[in-house]
């Protein structure tokens, strides 16, 4: 997989990115402009158009940077133009702000992800120097956690359970010297996580809380990542529609281990650990029902209303678990509810946060690093919503309405001790292909936050 950067060598050829617009082909070389207009290039965003030199070898590239306009319609657009150039190694000779070199850098680089696990797929051939005035370091660790969320998202439960989730968060602490802890099956009930148990014991595969623990020194930071490695949805069985992306539904871990990666990879001067509750939501005799009361690891009970309304469930008893160290900051991040798709579709990582100071980080991150959020709001008067009388809480809140703010705040009860805490409710997929976005398993929400990490916690 081809997702760094090419080193220099006296054979580059120079790409340039031009705009749509007449100025832009005018400022162009001569001979460049002239092979342009006589090809009828226009800049289009993402369209790219090879200028031949005297012996008919290329003598550059031109790429499509369309129009401000445009590139606010689609991320990475001038990045597939990688897919279209043929092979050789390139050198950026348009100079850009950073946020806009690291968006093209990064792009360039993601467009050669490829999920090849079952099956061979084509890459493109076109190699980048890393531009003057880019961390290409950093953006090839961000580039590189990210594949590791999609490769761990596109792979299928059969080939993705708890045990190979596990194996999966244990080689990434091995490789960053990390320490790790495994709690499995009736475990689980002797270490008092009884709701990660319930939603995993009908399964095969045992029900497990992994905890990974990083750095000796800075702030403390706890990522707590939803691990449904396929949801049947219980014994409130899915139908085959809704079942068929249920392999997905542990995109939450995935994003937190590929932000560990980022994070461990760059050095950040601070305490990490990660909670992954992971689990498969199966259907058998001993499965959890509708009408249970579980009692958690917070001592709250929760009327299961729902069995499909699991994932609450096990970040619950980590999300106490997480708060009983009070770290600095919390961040929980699930493929939690279809509402949130409902609310802002499949590119937004809708989010809440407690304190307006880390929404502001967290947004200013997002721009930076063309990785879009929007802020969703624990608004309180819902909370009577969540409390079915019979226990504290209720696990699926009948009517439908607000169904992703309705979860942030079942969450937002079980964090009490610590008082920064965010929640991302993610989607983890691409439907569509795009540049630089494949259609599958995509990273949602992590690149704003390592962006964000400086400010959330004064590094």
């Amino acid at each position: 997989m081809t997702l760094r950067f090419a080193p220099r060598s006296s054979d580059c050829l120079p790409l340039y990115l031009v705009e749509k617009s007449d100025a832009a082909l005018d400022a162009l070389p001569e001979t460049a402009r002239a092979w342009a207009t006589r090809m009828g290039f226009t800049g289009a965003l993402g369209a790219c158009l090879v200028v031949p030199g005297a012996d008919g070898a290329p003598e550059a590239a031109l790429v499509g940077y369309g129009t401000a306009e445009s590139r606010l319609r689609k991320r990475f657009g001038a990045a597939a133009a990688r897919s279209k150039l043929p092979e050789g190694t390139y050198e950026l000779a348009t100079g850009l702000d950073r946020d806009a070199l690291a968006e093209f850098a990064l792009g360039w680089l993601l467009e050669g992800y490829r999920f090849e696990r079952y099956a061979k797929q084509s890459k493109p051939k076109a190699q980048l120097v890393a531009p003057d005035g880019l961390d290409a370091t950093q953006c090839e660790i961000i580039a590189a956690g990210e594949a590791l969320t999609r490769d761990l998202i596109n792979t299928p439960a059969e080939d993705m359970g708890p045990d190979e989730l596990e194996a999966a968060a244990r080689a990434l602490a091995d490789s960053h010297k990390a320490d790790i802890t495994v709690t499995t099956g009736p475990a689980l009930l002797t270490d008092n996580h009884p709701m990660i148990h319930a939603v995993g014991r009908a399964a095969e595969r045992a029900p497990r809380l992994i905890d990974m623990r990083w750095g000796d020194s800075g702030p403390t930071l706890t990522l707590v990542g939803k691990g449904v490695c396929f949801d049947t949805g219980g014994l409130n069985l899915k139908p085959g529609g809704s079942m068929a992306l249920m392999k997905k539904d542990m995109g939450g871990a995935a994003t937190v281990l590929g932000l560990a990666q980022m994070i461990m990879s760059l050095g950040l001067k601070l305490r990490l650990r990660v909670l992954i509750p992971t689990v498969e939501n199966a259907v058998s005799g001993n499965a959890f029902r509708p009408g249970d009361i579980l009692t958690s690891r917070k001592g709250l009970t929760v009327e299961i209303n729902n069995t499909d309304a699991e994932g609450r469930l096990v970040l619950a008893d980590a999300l106490a678990l997480a708060d009983e160290e009070t770290p600095d900051l919390i961040i929980s991040m699930a493929t939690l509810t279809g509402a949130a798709r409902v609310a802002v579709g499949p590119d937004l990582s809708p989010f809440y946060a407690r304190q307006p100071a880390d929404a502001d980080a967290v947004r200013k991150g997002a721009r930076a690093a063309a990785d879009p959020v929007w802020e969703m709001p624990l608004w309180a008067p819902y909370e009577a919503m969540i409390e079915p009388g019979i226990a504290d809480l209720d696990n699926a809140p009948k009517g439908g309405f607000a169904g992703s703010i309705t979860a942030a705040l079942f969450l937002n009860r079980f964090v009490t001790e610590t008082p920064r805490y965010m929640h991302f409710d993610i989607y983890g997929w691409n439907p569509t292909a795009a540049p630089a976005r494949p259609k599958g398993g995509v990273g949602m929400g992590a690149r704003a936050l390592l962006d964000a990490l400086p400010e959330l916690l004064d590094l």
